[in-house]
């Protein structure tokens, strides 16, 4: 009896010290990582190792737990099952699932089974169009702000979200994140004589044939990839999907796919009169969160089980109203042993009218958020700014943060990170231009056609692309370009992420912009100190699709017709037959309020009133003199140019024209290397006769500020002159020597 006495008392003085460590370690690590205090409870996992003193720390918690856990077992008091043998919340990971009426929500952090913090976690994503891949993106942060470890994304794409998932993903540059891609398109038809995956079967749901994909994965995935986490793009994690992985390990032989309860009445059939959903096991299941036992599956015959449910369905249903979710239903009901019930906190569905305020009684509780509703954050819910709060986080979250390595696991093979790591060690930190050289090494992320972009390019010869960049500060001439310019536009936007989320709603809310498809808007992530004004310049250019780009930038406003005139010019100089860069005139105004000339008779009217300027005569008049002025007055037909020192056209060149040198950033030199380099490439340079565009008034920016006040700044664009003149050199030999001869005569 004394000797229990005593070993209770240690057990008490053991869990006392336990609680106050692990207090410690909770308001330590709570301090380091701001913000997760709300979005991950210290029971949902073990933080990530940030330095020795917290190694230390939780070596001991981790002792004082060992020696815990054998008094208890010496007590006799660890049971997994009640004493009606049922199995109970904190039961172990074989021993199934909670009971019924307990398994909605419970504070108490359950049991876990650990994942081994260097696994490989495989996450598959359906993802198709312009609006698809903006969502993905939210869920893809919420993942990597929990995650502690490496992660494989495995994307079914349609081309869309292909070429902008890969672009991002590569521009991100994530430690321990994989990506591969699924042709979607691959998936929908096979070719004859197979018979078509998913495109025979019809379809109520939004999603569309894309809706289907998740029957497919079998066959689409790797065939030596056993097991799965399947996502919809409305998913929001608020706990590490290290988590979701452990449940693997609680599956039965027999179960092969997990799955969380649907919790609205749909499958109840008394939505509203005459209502008849699919067959489904009790309220059926929501497949927004997937778990999958793919080898088991493809044992099964999966692909025929589900084929063989969906033909005799349909004979009575006619088509699928929740697309995949209808038949993952339909073969649970005929075998109910194949599903592994997933607790529904990881899956709380926040569409009209369900239940899945039972799934959750504290924050703690939440895990997964699926906005499974049309009305996405609009939807109704007692709690549901609380849960847009969450959202909107992620949505607005510096993606950059996300860059942090996963210590003590072997990183993935990524040879352009291994290269841009190289390149930032040889960096001399005592060069005075170390700050430039540091930015153009920068790797930004990039997200192209962040808005629905719908031009097709017609085998049009003469067609032209408006080419220009512009940052939060120049949105206010969005709206009046897309009135002066009828073409298609490629727009470079450098912003953070919560400004691309405000450019969004915005652009959203403009009748002008909203109705325009033809208008490419490309988000490139803020990074550093200087503007990148020339990468800005070559992700719009990289991204157009005619023949031609009229190279301007957003500060300008195009004269009426421009964009006719510039193809009916194209035509008629033979342009294709040519390398010639067209120059469009520039002019500017100090007013903010001007009536914009209709004609070039109207104009010269305008700049003998003095209304009107040629372009920057007063503070730069080497940039724009060569384009002749005088002689462009009475000029009727186009009229060459030679290039001279300084000289910066806005001019139209074919697309495969060179590219901007992106070392030049924030403000000088950077149009003018463009021009210098096009001459050395023999580019004829010619003046459209009725051609002009007109500089609109703005606050001058930040970076011609740091130009005119600091001689340091000065100093370093003139090195890098320099050794832009030596690399022209290089790269055209004698004909490049021109230049540097011009500039020291200067």
């Amino acid at each position: 009896m004394l000797r229990s006495w005593r070993m209770k008392l240690k057990l008490l003085l053991a869990t006392v010290t336990l609680a106050v460590l692990l207090s410690w370690l909770y308001l330590f690590m709570g301090s380091l990582e701001y913000g997760r205090f709300l979005l991950l409870p210290p029971c949902l996992g073990e933080q990530p190792s940030r330095d020795v003193e917290r190694e230390a720390l939780a070596s001991r918690v981790h002792r004082v737990e060992e020696e815990n856990q054998q008094l208890r077992m010496q007590l006799g008091q660890a049971q997994v099952e009640g004493s009606d043998g049922s199995p109970q919340w904190g039961a172990s990971a074989e021993d199934g699932d909670p009971p019924e009426g307990e398994r909605s929500n419970r504070t108490a952090c359950p049991k876990q089974r650990t994942v081994h913090k260097c696994e490989l976690l495989h996450i598959a994503i359906v993802c198709a169009g312009h609006n698809a891949s903006r969502d993905v993106v939210t869920l893809v942060k919420s993942i990597l702000f929990h995650r502690k470890n490496p992660l494989h994304f495995h994307f079914i794409t349609d081309s869309v979200a292909h070429q902008i998932l890969q672009t991002l993903f590569q521009s991100w540059m994530v430690p321990s994140v994989h990506v591969s891609f699924y042709n979607a398109d691959d998936l929908k038809t096979l070719p004859s004589p197979n018979p078509p995956e998913v495109s025979w079967i019809p379809n109520k749901h939004y999603s569309g044939i894309y809706g289907l994909m998740k029957l497919t994965l079998t066959k689409a995935l790797p065939s030596n990839l056993s097991k799965v986490i399947v996502l919809d793009t409305d998913i929001t994690f608020a706990t590490d999907i290290a988590e979701l992985w452990a449940v693997f390990g609680k599956f039965s032989d027999k179960q092969v796919i997990g799955l969380v309860e649907n919790q609205s009445d749909w499958y109840l059939g008394n939505l509203w009169k005459n209502h008849k959903p699919w067959p489904a096991l009790g309220r059926g299941f929501n497949t927004g969160v997937i778990l999958l036992l793919l080898d088991r599956l493809r044992r099964l015959g999966w692909e025929q089980m589900w084929r063989l449910t969906a033909e005799r369905e349909l004979m009575s249903m006619l088509s699928t109203s929740l697309a995949d979710q209808d038949i993952f239903n339909a073969v649970i009901k005929q075998d109910p042993a194949l599903v592994y019930r997933l607790p529904c906190f990881w899956n709380v569905q926040l569409s009209d009218h369900t239940r899945s305020e039972q799934c959750y009684t504290e924050v703690s509780d939440l895990k997964v958020i699926h906005w499974n509703s049309p009305k996405k954050l609009r939807v109704k819910n007692k709690h549901v700014e609380f849960f847009r709060n969450l959202y909107l986080t992620f949505l607005e979250y510096d993606g950059n943060l996300l860059r942090r390595e996963l210590f003590g696991c072997a990183s993935l093979p990524s040879p352009p990170s291994d290269q841009l790591q190289q390149a930032l060690e040889e960096l001399d930190e005592d060069d005075p231009c170390y700050d430039f050289r540091r930015q153009h090494l920068t790797q930004h992320r990039i997200h192209l056609f962040f808005l629905q972009y719908e031009f097709l390019a017609l085998p049009d010869p003469t067609d032209v692309t408006l080419v220009a960049q512009l940052s939060m500060d120049r949105l206010q001439m969005l709206e009046a370009i897309c009135k002066h310019w009828a073409g298609p536009i490629s727009l470079a936007l450098y912003m953070s992420d919560a400004e691309a989320q405000q450019f969004l709603r915005y652009a959203q809310a403009s009748e002008v912009l909203s109705a325009r498809r033809n208008v490419a808007y490309h988000i490139v992530y803020k990074e550093g100190q200087f503007y990148p004004i020339n990468l800005l310049r070559n992700v719009a250019l990289a991204n157009t699709q005619t023949p031609y780009v009229f190279l301007t930038d957003i500060d300008f406003l195009p004269m009426y017709g421009l964009y006719d005139y510039l193809r009916n010019s194209i035509q008629q100089l033979e342009l294709p037959q040519r390398k010639a860069a067209l120059i469009v005139p520039a002019f500017e105004t100090l007013h903010y309020r001007l009536t914009f000339p209709k004609s070039k008779a109207e104009l010269l009217s305008m700049l003998d009133m003095g209304s009107l300027y040629t372009f920057r005569y007063h503070v730069w008049p080497k940039g724009h003199a060569p384009t002749d002025y005088a002689k462009w007055r009475t000029a009727t037909v186009p009229y060459r140019v030679a290039w001279q020192p300084d000289f910066e056209p806005y001019v139209v060149v074919r697309r495969d024209c060179p590219k901007y040198d992106q070392r030049f950033v924030g403000f000088g030199w950077n149009k003018v290397s463009h021009i210098m380099e096009l001459d050395a490439q023999e580019y004829e340079l010619l003046v459209l006769p009725n051609a002009f565009m007109i500089h609109m008034p703005h606050a001058p920016s930040f970076d011609i500020s740091k130009f005119r006040l600091s001689a340091g700044y000065r100093g370093c664009l003139q090195t890098l002159r320099e050794e832009f003149h030596q690399d022209l050199s290089r790269r055209y030999g004698a004909a490049a020597l021109k230049y540097l001869t011009a500039e020291r005569s200067l």
